[in-house]
């Protein structure tokens, strides 16, 4: 029997994007590819006219006898999803029910008691798993993990050589788009402790789609006049291809806007002069500069060379943004600050510092009472205290995470002069956080019994001048 799929996104929207998520999109193009009817349903749980019930009722009147449920699980959606599915199975639909995303796969156990109404888990890319369940619901896929079966914790197997393009087969129509999300590789070749990328990879034959595919894409996106095009590859200029997709974004004539996520270190000559013939900003993921740091998050930096290569891009006058994290196991508020000092010396045009997320299955998840890591309460809780820094350390380090947002492209020429922006504001980790209406007024909710709410902390003069001073700076 072959199922009809209703395949329910619910992503995080922004104002650019297309209507159809390129995840989503790409699921849809293997079905499709494979003739297997479907009916998609995306609702942007951050858009401004979403309501969890009225995207509920949309879905249950979607499903037939013949339906298969495939739901994509994401942080920001969970209690959505959980509320879907209670409400699938008391309005009496006995159908099987298909799981997969990051809440699914980066969960080593116990699926069926996170969520009971479901009969089938998918660990990893997804494409090939659905379409496999719903040509034949009995069939054992790899990847695949069956309720009420033996777990064994496998990621599916996918041939991304021959996997459709959503937008070569019209899934993602380019008329009137100006702004896209694309992708060349799955995948990363690093293992960072905090980063969910590394593990649906690491079977990944091929960690890249077809050339001829990526290549055609290119054409395309150029023919159809494509002004913003933010790719979606963990570290571009990691693969293989790189240096030819750039030439071929040249010889088309290119003018809109690369996004290209990077690393400093691999950075080759040839890849900056054809990045220089191109509108690019380039997005590097520097997280500190500190060897402990980075040791325990398993993110191991070459500072000096990384020193080189900004060196380069500055000197070519590309632009570019770094990003690190506050909230890192073994990181105090002085090392924090040396390395946003290390950035501001290289003057940096955009740096941003994030929060430190403990994502679901990663390393430092697993290992978070080893440093004593706390966590806020909600459902995208981000790490406000553990054994080397104080719920006040991390507001101060918020509060310069909001000195950095408002300081954009115009950063003060010193960490003293930061700190004194950083002083009259007030932290807004919310910012970070993809939340759905129903829970914008929420405030962050820390469990350490100390802690009130960030709104309440200003860093006084008196601290700032201590902060200065234990760093290294004068004030």
């Amino acid at each position: 029997m072959v199922h009809h799929i209703v395949v329910v996104e619910f992503p995080w929207g922004r104002d650019k994007d297309p209507r159809t998520p390129l995840g989503h999109a790409s699921l849809l193009a293997v079905l499709n590819q494979l003739g297997v009817p479907y009916s998609s349903h995306v609702h942007e749980v951050n858009g401004e006219r979403f309501n969890a019930n009225r995207a509920i009722s949309k879905i249950l009147n979607n499903l037939r006898e013949d339906s298969m449920l495939a739901v994509g699980v994401y942080v920001w959606a969970e209690d959505i999803v959980q509320t879907l599915l209670s409400r699938v199975r008391d309005s009496g639909f006995s159908g099987p029910i298909v799981l997969g995303g990051p809440q699914i796969s980066y969960t080593s156990g116990e699926l069926e008691s996170h969520y009971p109404e479901a009969d089938f888990f998918v660990r990893g890319y997804g494409e090939m798993a659905l379409a496999s369940l719903a040509l034949d619901a009995s069939a054992d896929v790899p990847g695949v993990h069956r309720a009420g079966t033996d777990d064994l914790n496998e990621q599916t197997l996918v041939d991304l050589s021959q996997m459709p393009s959503p937008w070569l087969t019209e899934v993602i129509p380019l008329e009137d788009q100006k702004f896209i999300r694309w992708e060349t590789q799955r995948g990363c070749p690093f293992k960072c402790g905090f980063c969910q990328h590394k593990e649906p990879g690491a079977r990944l034959r091929v960690p890249h789609f077809n050339m001829e595919r990526i290549l055609n894409e290119v054409d395309l996106f150029c023919r159809f006049g494509v002004e913003d095009i933010a790719v979606l590859d963990p570290i571009f200029n990691a693969s293989s291809h790189c240096i030819e997709v750039l030439k071929r974004f040249v010889d088309n004539g290119f003018t809109g806007r690369l996004s290209l996520q990077c690393r400093a270190e691999m950075l080759t000559d040839e890849f900056l002069d054809l990045a220089s013939q191109l509108k690019v900003r380039l997005e590097f993921g520097l997280q500190t500069i500190h060897a402990d740091e980075g040791q325990a998050v398993d993110r191991r930096n070459n500072i000096p060379s990384a020193r080189a290569k900004f060196e380069q891009v500055n000197k070519r006058g590309l632009p570019y943004e770094v990003s690190i994290i506050y909230g890192l196991p073994e990181q105090t508020l002085a090392s924090f600050l040396e390395t946003v000092a290390w950035c501001i010396e290289l003057q940096v045009p955009v740096l941003k510092a994030f929060p430190l997320m403990l994502l679901r299955g990663t390393s430092v998840e697993e290992r978070k009472g080893e440093w004593g890591l706390v966590e806020s309460e909600g459902s995208m809780p981000v790490v406000v205290q553990s054994d080397s820094f104080s719920f006040e350390d991390w507001v101060d380090m918020a509060r310069i995470s909001e000195a950095l947002k408002q300081t954009e492209h115009a950063h003060p020429q010193s960490i003293e002069e930061l700190l004194k922006i950083a002083n009259e504001l007030d932290p807004d980790v919310n910012r970070f956080m993809p939340t759905p209406p129903s829970s914008l007024k929420e405030r962050v909710v820390f469990r350490s019994s100390s802690a009130v709410e960030p709104v309440q902390y200003r860093l006084s003069d008196a601290h700032a001048t201590a902060l200065a001073v234990d760093c290294g700076f004068t004030w």
